[in-house]
């Protein structure tokens, strides 16, 4: 359900991104008379059963697969742990690049694929390894043996992982006011502005299209921060790609806390957001 509700908080479009994400739909015959231009951002969601193929392109005449279906929007895996191990690893080096390359005898076709990976997964086949609401009945070895379907390299190119803990019926119940979409978006749009006047010269959109110059220079952090993120790096044993993402992750809370530089606590939080793996993917 939040997944599905994501696309009503994301940026609102750019003519650009509009019109690339139309020039691949174009290429399926995805657009009409009616709708030639694609102005909301796509959010697909296949089902596991899908097909390494389909999923990142491909086929005796290469068309593009639900990655670049999924450009500049949402590709939402439900169940993440079912689908096809294959198809899972052929996503490493698309959300690495940013495009995925199609090579057959006489052709090479290449399409863009900068998109949101959502994924969702219970923690067993049961879903209650590490509740606190009711027991897990699967064994630990069952346990091991779905966690271990994800793999720690696509693990690792995930940002943020949360878990989603069970609410109540008196939570279901209360009538608090809370934010609208509507809100949340306008949040969401004034963030998005600061990051295209700050990278207007770098010809890219946003903090997740940093390389590691840029990163260099636009996630420059204090000394007492530095020591945060040296302190976490040791203790959750993180690698290097995690480390430009949580440098990434930080700049893009303190956008939205309106604040120029990184301070502690958007390191503080970006970091929290990394460290699930560790509960779950390193239990004995």
């Amino acid at each position: 359900m939040l997944a599905r509700r994501l696309p009503s908080i994301l940026p609102n479009m750019q003519l650009e991104e509009a019109l690339e994400i139309t020039k691949i739909y174009s290429i399926l015959g995805l657009t009409s008379i009616h709708n030639p231009l694609m102005t909301k951002r796509p959010f697909r969601s296949p089902h596991h059963t899908i097909t390494p193929v389909s999923l990142v392109g491909g086929g005796r005449n290469p068309k593009p697969g639900e990655i670049s279906l999924s450009h500049l929007g949402v590709l939402f895996l439900d169940e993440l742990p079912e689908f096809n191990r294959n198809a899972l690893e052929s996503l490493r080096l698309p959300l690495e690049d940013r495009k995925v390359t199609i090579s057959r005898l006489h052709s090479t076709v290449t399409y863009p694929c900068e998109f949101m990976l959502i994924a969702s997964m219970n923690p067993c086949e049961c879903g209650f390894y590490g509740s606190q609401e009711k027991p897990c009945s699967c064994k630990p070895e069952q346990v091991k043996k779905y966690i271990n379907r994800i793999s720690g390299p696509l693990l690792d190119r995930i940002d943020i992982h949360i878990e989603v803990n069970p609410i109540s019926f008196n939570q279901l119940e209360q009538k608090e006011k809370i934010e609208t979409s509507r809100q949340i978006r306008n949040r969401v749009n004034e963030a998005r502005k600061i990051q295209l006047d700050r990278y207007q010269k770098y010809h890219i959109f946003s903090n997740s299209e940093l390389t590691p110059p840029l990163i260099e220079k636009f996630c420059e952090l204090n000394s007492k921060s530095k020591k945060i993120l040296e302190l976490a790096f040791d203790k959750l044993g993180l690698s290097a790609r995690a480390y430009n993402r949580i440098l990434k992750v930080a700049r893009t809370i303190a956008d939205l806390d309106g604040c120029e530089k990184i301070q502690e606590k958007h390191l503080a939080e970006a970091i929290q957001y990394r460290s699930l793996d560790r509960k779950y993917w390193n239990h004995s």
